[in-house]
């Protein structure tokens, strides 16, 4: 019998349950936008995916039964207690959701950071492996996963020690070889995951493999294509942002006549369903597998993908509708006013930036005109800044709300120096006094500034890193058939914050159980894909000799 541990420390657990990343302390801010810039900077350099393509590497095999299940997850390795509670629910037998019991899945597919903030062995080790492997430490379940933006911090490094060596931890066995991957499903179904770097450029070899698998579509066969990051949602700022997946489509597999009904992404941490109108195309992002909360309310109820730019003037375009989120729209817009107490209290050191900030902004106003003007042409370039566009450009409304969260700041600063002119106090105590005060004042006008901004969709990623929220979690559980594929969408509203160990559980149970049982359910019903169209039975009822020479046709077309 392998090892079960006794209780939940270190030395029994083998690694170390970690804390939510806090993304707005100065440290954190600091590493992670240093370490964005060098990876952006040198990753033309420290490309792994040129060392990976010695590595020979064929399209996988998961076609031999008449049904198969495949559980999809992403944006995983942060706090414990959210990454436990996904990763626990997807290693049970089986999930009763929605009146359904829904078996797990065979082969489990990570679309993207694996790991926060930043890959190395340590975070991969502690925040993602040992979780998992204490979920599922014996039943034997194949592994394939992507890189996001954060496991390319290091140019694939670690990420590669984890998943293309062939390792296996706990009952997850990896197979893959490079950084992408193509997999042969059932019925004439396929499943490309591929490797984008930075939304940058997809390499030549990766091309060349992706080509090489295609070689065995057949006209009407149908491809679950899963990228790292839902770039049909910033279409409307950036027009080519969806480009690369739209090439990718058009030149690997509509080539053969072959279809996408389905594209998987991450990178959002939320659930957000598109559906093509008047097509059968689906847009399903779902970036819940342990990362704080991605808001909901800023994301728009139609969007088009591809859109027509003077480089692209033949692009089919197509329209798609929100049709379900999680959170809710209207929980989510909640969640954005709890800034006001979480930023602060969560996130301490940044409460203490803004005390030293403040404090310097308003002794550069007491020393007269020229350092005033100074401090306010430095803070308003600061709120400028700090009102990045993200994917997109930067437009007149990141000019406008960067300017007035700058001068905000600016009118902070000179009230607290009226204060302490007109302060009969001596020496250094009302600065003592000061400094807490407008630390927290200034704090608040950062989270007051980020609330509006979010409304217009700027900085919606700081405001709602600033609450790390570690509830309203999600995965999708995906049934692929003879009827084709069924997409059941699971959350969790409320993730696990008490644990125990089960040291007397059979092999293969979890290692750690919860205190109080997590509760998932379906987000929305179960979707087919293409859907069947009202009127058509759950699964078609067909002849036996029908299906037989079905069978016997398809058996033959793949042996050539």
């Amino acid at each position: 019998m392998s090892h079960r541990p006794r209780d939940l420390s270190p030395e029994e657990l083998r690694f170390i349950p970690q804390r939510p990343v806090r993304w707005m302390s100065p440290r954190t801010l600091t590493e992670t936008a240093a370490r964005l810039g060098l990876a952006r900077l040198l990753g033309g350099y420290l490309d792994k995916r040129e060392i990976f393509e010695s590595r020979r590497q064929e399209v996988f095999a998961h076609d031999r039964d008449e049904e198969l299940w495949i559980d999809y997850v992403a944006d995983i390795g942060d706090g414990f207690d959210a990454t436990y509670s996904i990763a626990h629910l997807m290693a049970q037998p089986d999930l009763e959701v929605g009146g359904r019991r829904l078996p797990r899945g065979s082969v489990l597919v990570m679309g993207g950071d694996e790991v926060y903030p930043a890959a190395n062995w340590r975070e991969y080790e502690h925040r993602m492996k040992g979780p998992y492997e204490a979920a599922n430490p014996e039943t034997e379940v194949s592994l394939y996963a992507i890189p996001g933006n954060h496991d390319w911090f290091d140019g694939l490094t670690a990420f590669g020690r984890q998943f293309i060596e062939g390792r296996r931890w706990g009952g997850y066995r990896t197979a893959q070889t490079r950084s992408y991957f193509a997999l042969r499903l059932p019925h004439r179904w396929w499943l490309y995951a591929v490797d984008a770097q930075f939304d940058a450029h997809l390499d030549r070899p990766q091309l060349e493999y992706f080509k090489r698998a295609a070689g065995e579509l057949q006209a009407g066969d149908q491809v679950i294509l899963c990228v790292p990051q839902p770039s049909w949602v910033w279409t409307e700022d950036n027009p080519r942002s969806y480009d690369r997946i739209d090439h990718f489509i058009r030149d690997v597999v509509a080539e053969h006549e072959a279809e996408v009904p389905l594209i998987l992404t991450g990178d959002r941490h939320h659930y957000a369903h598109y559906a093509q109108i008047g097509g059968s195309r689906h847009l399903v992002t779902a970036g819940g597998g342990g990362a704080y909360l991605s808001p909901t309310h800023n994301l728009p109820d139609e969007l088009t993908a591809p859109r027509k730019t003077v480089s692209e003037p033949d692009a089919v375009q197509r329209r798609y509708r929100l049709t379900g989120t999680y959170p809710s729209r209207a929980r989510s817009l909640r969640y954005a006013f709890g800034i006001f107490g979480r930023l602060p209290w969560l996130n301490k050191g940044f409460t203490v930036l803004m005390s030293a900030i403040m404090l310097i902004a308003t002794v550069s106003i007491l020393e007269g005109p020229g350092t005033f003007a100074a401090a306010a042409v430095v803070l308003l370039a600061a709120g400028v800044g700090f009102a990045h566009p993200g994917q997109g450009t930067r437009t007149l409304k990141h000019y406008v709300l960067g300017l007035a969260h700058g001068a905000a700041q600016v009118g902070l600063a000179w009230a607290g120096a009226r204060v302490l002119r007109e302060t009969p106090w001596e020496d250094f105590w009302p600065y003592v006094a000061y400094l807490p005060v407008a630390g927290l004042v200034g704090t608040w006008l950062v989270g007051l500034y980020l609330v509006v901004a979010n409304r217009f969709g700027v900085n919606a990623n700081e405001l709602f890193a600033g609450l790390s929220i570690i509830d309203q979690k999600c995965f999708l559980r995906i049934r692929v058939a003879r009827d084709g594929v069924t997409v059941f969408p699971i959350g969790l509203d409320r993730s696990g914050r008490e644990w125990t160990a089960d040291p007397d559980g059979a092999s293969s149970d979890s290692w750690i159980k919860p205190v109080e049982p997590l509760s998932p359910r379906l987000i929305e019903e179960g979707f087919r894909v293409p859907d069947p169209g009202p009127g058509h039975d759950a699964v078609p009822r067909q002849r036996p000799f029908r299906r037989l020479v079905a069978q016997a046709e398809e058996w033959f077309n793949r042996s050539g």
